[in-house]
């Protein structure tokens, strides 16, 4: 019987031992529950990121703004390049480019181009011109054929069409005016000069 107590008494520690066991692991565990509340609220936590980066962005960089126009440096460049291209003449009732005319505007097209496709709001005249035959109606319309022939050339090389106006004079402003053919054909022409366009 001594026995029998003994034993109770042991099962009865060892239950009480288990039971304390136990809510020490539900203790264990209970603290567990708050540390997965952070991990809801960590959707948050990366917020701070976008702003760091966006932050960062600034730093590099920014591509520079160019003007719209060109300064008293490039103008007077392209002034230049102007005065070099020489007019480009056309045959009597003529406004093909004859092999000449496209020479003359091969010449200095190539860095003209390179100059206006960074100023979008500069542009070149082209004027057309006749000699002094044919009515007035018929050179206006004959003069805007020929600066229509170097517009299509100059878009060719690749300046934007938006930055070429056209305006025909007809026989209007001769440069010439003797009246036998060494002097129309100087008046058969086409004169590019440079404006802003808007």
């Amino acid at each position: 019987m001594k026995r029998f107590r003994e034993a109770a008494v042991i099962l009865a520690a060892a239950l009480s031992m288990m039971a304390t066991g136990c809510s020490k692991k539900v203790a264990a565990k209970a603290p567990v529950a708050p540390t997965q509340q952070p991990a809801v609220s960590t959707p948050s936590a990366p917020a701070p990121r976008p702003v760091e980066q966006a932050a960062s962005r600034p730093s590099t960089p920014a591509p520079a703004v160019r003007p719209n126009y060109p300064d008293a440096a490039t103008r007077a460049r392209i002034d230049q390049l102007l005065a070099r291209i020489e007019d480009a003449y056309f045959d009597y009732d003529r406004h093909t480019l004859r092999p000449d005319a496209v020479k003359a505007l091969q010449a200095d097209s190539t860095e003209l181009r390179d100059i206006l496709k960074d100023y979008p709001n500069y542009g070149l005249t082209i004027e057309g011109h006749c000699d002094e035959r044919g009515s007035a109606e018929y050179n206006m319309a004959l003069g805007e054929k020929r600066a229509e022939a170097a517009k299509d050339y100059l878009v060719g090389v690749g300046i934007p069409g938006t930055q070429l106006a056209l305006v025909s004079y007809g026989k209007e402003k001769p440069i010439c005016e003797e009246h036998d053919e060494a002097c129309w054909q100087r008046n058969r022409r086409i004169h590019i000069v440079a404006n802003a366009t808007h």
